[in-house]
């Protein structure tokens, strides 16, 4: 987990490093979307949410001074997130933060102009959401927790660590949209 979180820090990282020193010269305050399922609020996301403002700050952006984050948190609600994103695009924000795969396609669905960073979101070419992983197209870059081959990568390195082993058990939730994702 904490490296999803580092890999999504240094993408957005290097999507605002050349704005901060403009920022600064020029008084403008840039407005991020942070769009995600729920508020950071748990041991795992608090971390997460933590280090994206620290690395904003280490990268020249002080929230209430040259950065604006609005926040949107749909809970799961399709209808929720579709309205969220076009929020943002009224808004006018600069980027969009998109942490699960309905904030990413309710903002793909919403603006083809603002770049949407999507933070490690499961399998986004078999989802459509990019047309691949290495030339993602459009407004949308980030990073993925899986990709349609890692699953395959995963047996392989398990047939590697355990060659005595001729079964392997795999748990999931199959009630979870991301579970199909997955198989």
């Amino acid at each position: 987990m904490r490296l999803i979180g580092l890999a999504v820090v240094l993408t957005v990282s290097l999507m605002l490093a050349p704005l901060a020193a403009e920022a600064q010269q020029a008084g403008k305050v840039y407005r991020l979307g942070w769009f995600a399922f729920s508020p950071p609020t748990t041991p795992e996301t608090v971390p997460l949410y933590d280090a994206f403002v620290q690395e904003l700050r280490a990268q020249g952006f002080v929230e209430g001074q040259n950065v604006r984050i609005e926040r949107r948190y749909t809970e799961g609600q399709e209808e929720s997130a579709a309205a969220s994103a076009a929020e943002f695009v009224s808004m006018k924000v600069d980027l969009i933060l998109a942490t699960y795969s309905g904030a990413v396609r309710a903002a793909k669905e919403a603006t083809s102009t603002i770049p949407i960073v999507m933070a490690a979101v499961a399998n986004p070419e078999r989802q459509g959401l990019v047309a691949s992983l290495a030339r993602p197209g459009g407004n949308i870059t980030g990073t993925s927790s899986i990709g349609a081959e890692s699953g395959a990568k995963l047996l392989q390195i398990a047939k590697e660590a355990l060659p005595q082993r001729s079964r392997l058990a795999i748990f999931w939730n199959p009630k979870l949209p991301i579970s199909a994702l997955r198989a």
